[in-house]
């Protein structure tokens, strides 16, 4: 009787130690379980941390990009305003011009005078413009003055080759261009590449990419830029002759000034 009591008193001792033993197991496993949960988190809280990161990054380019854009934008805003005006009121002299031409006699006494007058306006705006494609504008209004001079040649025909000639430099103002020609700075004559946008801005840059500059027309002189000139103005090059798709870049603009 008593041995049957030591007996049941030892399996029950027994079957609380392993019912112990597995409760520390599964107490065990609930607290792996747990780090793991939290290693998880932690990893993904991580993960989207590097996330906004990476987006607020994103936008403050993306503001910095639109800020420098408005800016380009107003700029040409009131370039093209001020082209507006310009065209304006060389449409009402033209207006006037045709005007003139309809009210002369049929001695043409007074279209000689009017045309030598146009001729003298367009090579006073040449000389006063941005220094693009010098050789052959300068070369075009010498051919005007020379045809003033011919008589086997019609009035009709002087004065739509006149016209042609102002057809022409309006164009100027609304293309971009990249050209070759020979420069001559500090006394040393060289080869470069020109980068006409508009009338907005005349730039070059040496054949070895080591010096670009922009002509400043307020000081009539040109303007050496930094490094961070180099890669825009050569692209820049690229799109106007049409190796590169359009693209934004980054150069410098002149202010627009007040028309009188």
């Amino acid at each position: 009787m008593v041995r049957n009591a030591k007996t049941l008193l030892l399996a029950c001792m027994l079957g609380l130690i392993l019912g112990t033993g597995a409760q520390a197991a599964g107490n065990k496993q609930k607290l792996k379980s747990a780090v793991g949960i939290q290693a998880s988190a932690e990893k993904a809280a991580a993960a989207s941390q590097k996330k906004i990161d990476s987006v607020a990054d994103k936008t403050e380019q993306m503001l910095t990009e639109y800020k420098l854009t408005m800016r380009q934008y107003d700029a040409l805003k009131g370039y093209n305003d001020q082209v507006a005006r310009l065209v304006e009121s060389q449409n009402e002299e033209l207006a006037g011009i045709d005007k003139e031409l309809l009210e002369i006699d049929t001695t043409n006494q007074g279209v000689i005078p009017l045309m030598e007058r146009m001729v003298d306006t367009l090579e006073k705006f040449v000389a006063l413009d941005v220094p693009f494609l010098q050789e052959e504008r300068n070369k075009r209004i010498e051919e005007l003055k020379a045809l003033l001079d011919r008589a086997d040649v019609t009035v009709s025909e002087k004065y739509r080759r006149i016209m042609e000639a102002y057809q022409v430099e309006m164009e100027y103002g609304r293309t971009i261009e990249a050209y070759t020609a020979d420069i001559t700075t500090n006394g040393k004559k060289r080869s470069v590449d020109f980068l006409r946008i508009g009338r907005m801005t005349l730039m070059y840059q040496t054949l070895d990419k080591k010096e670009t500059a922009v002509w400043d027309n307020k000081k009539r002189a040109w303007q050496v830029l930094g490094e961070e000139y180099r890669k825009p103005a050569m692209l820049g090059l690229r799109i106007a002759r049409k190796q590169a798709p359009p693209d934004l870049i980054k150069l410098p603009v002149s202010a627009p000034e007040k028309a009188q």
